[in-house]
């Protein structure tokens, strides 16, 4: 019988999780390039480049998805079993809601490891590969667009206007190129029609010109004289190179020190330099700070102590620097006071630095885990939802899993915000939603097994409904 049980609950649960994992998925993968759609269009990119990337970007985002996908997904099962009274036949066997939910616990921390896995050795490697690529892609010129009446000037050191192009585009009229071949010589060519083409290697792209002429500016290197060359000609070829115009990939091994882009292993073997790091600055500042001056050695030591209590007062200034000597003292003391103040700020500079740098490395040690034990969390709040609210289909489910995704997606921002500018440390800001969702799902297990009828439609509407009544007796 349990094993019936647990194959039934299995089947209502894997089916929905699959479609709502696909559907989040492509959710998150279209919210992204609503965001950067303004730098993929007009490049000329090919349909497998941006498949690539999408193939990476979606790898990125698969940690995202499934705590969403396992909320959805265990809110429209367990209420589509309360809807058609499956449960209701559960319960009334003798088995325990915490019993019918144990097969659905289990492969839900089994999603929680494969999320772990996923998110510690593939997550590091797509988003090397999702961010480079977005770089190069971002970086990348706009594909060569020449339109009529406007000076194109991407190509470097040439504008072009073509007055009008026919309608296959390679036959151009009234063309201006005006090109700089230094900063204080300018040349252009005018003619009267022409045909434009690219070359076989899609490389060099290739004017030939008819009825114009050419202006040149020269000047003679010996004297600075300037002449100035009209030149007439019937047919001329221009070309312009267009190797800059082609998407060029960079090397991934620019952004493999991020700690985006690292493991678990990696980032631990990171915080632990950085502390090292941190134990040595002691030792820095008396190297670079205290060296350059001669106080030191009047700091006070654990032989002050035995001094004795009537050892004679210090001089003042006025009366050890003489009124000769008191201006270039001083002078020499404010430069030494500059020196110092510059080498504490660097060194101040580069502590911050290494602070902010270690508490991005812890966030993203805890993440990693936290992340996918959020599966977990978000089951043990829509599991006992789904059986307390017993209804059934997307609509309230995808309500429901809105309201509580967002609330798990703004405090985990929030404490991530806090530990970033160090207010909270990494611990407390990265598992900041599990500690105040837990408590949420465990209370909603509580009422889901204990019948509650809280968060039930149909209550408030019998209540409702009875409170109608009770006011319809009382007026008669």
């Amino acid at each position: 019988m349990y094993k019936k049980l647990d194959k039934l609950v299995l089947k209502a649960f894997i089916g929905p999780f699959l479609a709502t994992f696909f559907i989040t998925l492509l959710v998150l993968v279209m919210q992204f390039f609503w965001l950067w759609i303004d730098d993929f269009v007009g490049k000329g990119l090919s349909t497998m480049l941006i498949l690539e990337f999408i193939v990476y970007q979606s790898a990125v985002l698969v940690p995202l998805a499934l705590p969403l996908a396992v909320l959805l997904s265990s809110l429209m099962t367990f209420g589509n079993l309360g809807e058609t009274y499956e449960l209701v036949a559960v319960k009334s066997a003798g088995i325990s809601l915490l019993r019918f939910m144990r097969p659905l616990f289990f492969l839900v921390l089994f999603i929680c490891g494969i999320a772990f896995l996923f998110g510690n050795f593939m997550i590091p490697v797509a988003n090397l590969k999702a961010r480079t690529l977005l770089g190069d892609i971002v970086f990348a010129k706009p594909a060569f667009d020449l339109k009529e009446g406007v000076f194109y000037d991407k190509l470097n050191g040439f504008a072009i206007k073509v007055g009008k192009k026919e309608s296959n585009d390679s036959v151009i009229r009234d063309i201006i190129i005006y090109e700089q071949a230094s900063s204080m010589q300018d040349n252009f060519i005018v003619a009267s029609d022409g045909v434009m083409r690219t070359s076989d290697n899609k490389r060099f792209l290739e004017f030939h010109l008819k009825n114009g002429w050419r202006y040149q500016e020269r000047t003679s290197p010996g004297s600075g004289a300037t002449e100035f060359i009209r030149m007439g000609f019937k047919e001329y070829n221009k070309q312009f190179d267009l190797s800059s115009f082609q998407f060029q990939r960079s090397d991934d091994s620019v952004n493999k020190d991020n700690w985006r882009m690292l493991s678990m292993r990696q980032l631990q073997k990171s915080i632990d330099s950085m502390e090292k790091r941190r134990r040595q600055l002691p030792a820095k500042v008396k190297g670079e700070v205290f060296v350059q001056s001669s106080f030191p050695r009047f700091l006070p030591t654990m032989d002050d102590s035995t001094r004795k209590a009537n050892k004679p007062a210090a001089k003042s200034f006025e009366e050890l620097v003489p009124d000769s000597l008191r201006v270039t003292v001083q002078q020499r003391a404010a430069g030494k006071a500059s020196a110092l103040y510059a080498s504490n700020s660097n060194i101040l500079s580069f502590y911050e630095q290494e602070q902010k740098e270690f508490r991005r490395h812890k966030i993203e040690w805890h993440r990693k885990i936290s992340l996918s034990l959020a599966c977990l969390v978000l089951f043990l709040i829509g599991a006992p939802l789904g059986s307390i609210i017993r209804k059934g289909g997307l609509g309230n489910a995808m309500i429901s899993s809105i309201i509580f995704f967002m609330l798990f997606y703004f405090i985990s921002n929030t404490g991530e915000k806090f530990a970033k500018e160090g207010a909270w440390s990494a611990f407390m800001g990265m598992w900041l939603s599990t500690f105040v969702l837990v408590p949420i799902g465990l209370f909603l297990t509580y009422k889901a097994v204990h019948d509650s009828q809280i968060l039930n439609k149909d209550f408030y509407t019998r209540l409702f409904r009875a409170f109608k009544s009770y006011r319809r007796k009382r007026r008669d």
